[in-house]
């Protein structure tokens, strides 16, 4: 499989709006640059057209000069690892390469090898996402990280010791790459499924649930978390901006949920729910 990158030159304001219209086109990965981003879509989903139709749209802010290049999919490895620095997130949380020093004074170590997959903390949904589970009770939970990409989540769920944790993602290469990850992180609970929110039919409740996908399929797939989430159960909800919140918190509210915090960063949000009863 391979993959189309394309780079974009834009403003950060500017980024922001495309990387969302991008997302809706089926680009799932993203990387920020110092003049706009970097965006990833499989080759045989990739349509030069709609790209250009998408920033034609934003003519009106100016021009927005881009350039496609096709990386195979066993190169990436190879890519990301010319870019990739050790993070450190909240101060307590590691995550790095295998091929970077564990660093003293941290309570969780992830260790995490992307290949064509999101999730390696330098998000910051993912930043966010992280955050928000260090404020919440993990042990002896059973815990749900839909659209799980690298994996980074249901690893950090696992580390703060949730007894058993399911990872989803519709992507073939993105839970090959999850479960290489689970592995690498020693993982004993994590069971990585491929699908989206109709693998879940017939499945006990969960005690927790974590989200960090899109504004669109949070709330298409919403109905599903709050019937599969147990009463009191916190859903944690992320890729999406703060513009975003208010129509996620009445969708939250319809049904059976209530808003407890949130967090942002750049714009992105990270959002706490609690099913009622």
């Amino acid at each position: 499989m391979s993959f189309i990158e394309v780079t974009v030159t834009a403003s950060p304001e500017y980024s922001e709006i495309l990387i969302a219209e991008l997302g809706e086109l089926g680009f799932d990965t993203f990387q920020d640059t110092e003049n706009g981003f970097q965006a990833y879509i499989e080759e045989e989903r990739f349509s030069e057209e709609d790209l250009q139709e998408v920033l034609e749209r934003y003519r009106f802010a100016g021009e927005f000069p881009y350039q496609t290049q096709s990386i195979a999919k066993q190169n990436w490895n190879e890519e990301w690892e010319k870019n990739f620095e050790p993070l450190l997130i909240a101060g307590k949380v590691s995550v790095r390469a295998d091929f970077h020093p564990k660093p003293e004074g941290v309570d969780y170590d992830i260790v995490i090898t992307p290949k064509m997959s999101f999730g390696t903390g330098h998000h910051e949904t993912t930043t966010l996402m992280i955050e928000n589970q260090l404020t919440l009770d993990h042990v002896g939970k059973r815990v749900l990280d839909m659209g799980c990409g690298t994996g980074i989540l249901a690893i950090m769920a696992e580390q703060l010791d949730a007894t058993q944790v399911l990872g989803v993602d519709i992507e073939d290469w993105t839970v090959e790459n999850a479960r290489e990850n689970a592995e690498r992180n020693n993982c004993k609970t994590l069971e990585v499924r491929l699908g989206d929110a109709s693998v879940l039919n017939g499945e006990a409740p969960f005690d927790l649930i974590l989200a960090n996908i899109n504004r669109n399929v949070l709330l298409e797939d919403m109905p599903v978390y709050v019937q599969l989430l147990v009463p009191g159960g916190p859903l944690v909800l992320s890729g999406f901006y703060t513009e975003d919140l208010p129509i996620l918190q009445e969708r939250a509210q319809e049904l059976g949920l209530t808003f407890e915090s949130s967090r942002t960063k750049n714009n992105w949000v990270s959002a706490i729910f609690r099913k009622n009863g």
